[in-house]
């Protein structure tokens, strides 16, 4: 099975409930991309929502929804809607989906569940487990074990992340958000964005006091801890952020975590365990200046001056404007080497911000082999 987008459910109640539609969103997306199933992040959905020109806060048609998987590439689209029951002193809710087959435009199954709206999270994780144990059998346990192993967030919690992700201002998602989080201490969703949110803000202190709480069921783990390695490089803990790299490492090895891998292991000293990893990303990447340059700067420390002066070369083919690597390049050639007392030479190593998590699941969920 190739990549699945999962849209907001549409509300056919009245009042401002769209939340809801979104939440059931989430659970469905992320209980499937925790199976292994490559599920396209929301952001991506928003970003071609917009570049189609749809506006992201209002209610899309099915057409509109089965022309932004196209644009998506996506092999199955997952859309439904709710329904609101009044049921004396309390509501309940009904929930139905269906899958649309991208290549054959076709209905290909549906799914419904129901139950107290004070019990959304159950309704929508038995809902989820539905869905992931029609498009991947193998990988749905039994539903006591399924429900056991995923306790629902209580509704106000839930409801407090969700318009954190749909609020406006940077203002009221953050307060959302940590409402949230104190609701629900350990929801990791809210945790990640939150983390997100300051890690963009380059606050790598409060960041990594927010990741380091994302549990590692999530789906977006090793994200939290790519960031997370991030952060403690900032900080100045190195063999904390060789801890985390190693791990995303394991799982994902792309080459921004290898060449972050790389520059922590140089912080620590161990420069021909950090030109290895280096080299690495170089294979994979081979344009990519900040890999030379950093392999470069190694080999430079190391002493072996022509090997660096190649790579320094290779970045100012590419940027003929870097500084660092003009004034590198001079010191190769000089065989000028580095120098403890040198302030100026310390600490250049160029890390990678950005986590490509899709490709990274492009690369775990086997869907080439997969057919539900």
């Amino acid at each position: 099975m190739g990549a699945i987008v999962v849209f907001p459910f549409n509300n056919r109640s009245s009042g401002d409930l769209d939340w809801i539609g979104e939440s059931i969103a989430e659970r469905v997306g992320e209980v499937l991309a925790s199976a292994g199933l490559l599920v396209v992040d929301r952001d991506d959905r928003l970003q071609v929502s917009q570049r189609l020109s749809l506006n992201p806060d209002a209610r899309l048609s099915r057409a509109s929804m089965l022309k932004v998987a196209a644009e998506l590439d996506a092999t199955l689209a997952i859309m439904g809607e709710f329904h609101l029951r009044d049921a004396g002193a309390a509501r309940s809710i009904r929930i139905q989906a269906t899958a649309v087959d991208m290549q054959k435009m076709q209905k290909r199954f549906l799914w419904a569940e129901q139950g107290p709206l004070e019990h959304l999270g159950v309704a929508q994780n038995r809902l989820a487990w539905q869905i992931l144990r029609q498009l991947a059998p193998s990988a749905a346990p039994r539903l006591e074990q399924f429900l056991e192993q995923n306790k629902p967030v209580r509704l106000d919690a839930l409801e407090n992340y969700i318009r954190g992700l749909l609020a406006s201002s940077a203002e009221q998602k953050h307060r959302y958000l940590a409402q949230a989080a104190r609701l629900e201490p350990g929801f990791s969703p809210a945790l990640f964005q939150l983390g997100r949110i300051y890690f963009q803000r380059k606050d790598y202190r409060i960041a990594a006091g927010w990741l380091e709480r994302v549990q590692s069921t999530h789906p977006n783990y090793l994200h939290a801890q790519f960031m997370l390695g991030v952060c403690r490089y900032h900080m100045a803990d190195f063999a904390g952020a060789e801890a985390a790299f190693e791990l995303v490492h394991r799982h994902a090895p792309l080459n921004e975590v290898i060449n972050n891998l790389g520059a922590a292991l140089s912080r620590r000293g161990q420069l021909e365990r950090a030109l290895e990893a280096f080299s690495k990303a170089l294979e994979g990447d081979p344009a990519d200046s900040d890999y030379h340059f950093n392999a470069g700067y190694v080999l430079w420390k190391c002493g072996r001056f022509a090997a660096a002066a190649e790579h320094f070369r290779q970045v100012l083919e590419r940027d003929p404007a870097d500084a660092q690597a003009k004034a590198l390049l001079s010191r190769c050639v000089q065989q000028n080497g580095a120098r403890k007392t040198d302030m100026k030479t310390a600490g250049l190593e160029r890390l990678k911000l950005k986590f490509e998590e899709r490709a990274w699941r492009e690369l775990t969920a086997g869907f080439a082999s997969r057919e539900p």
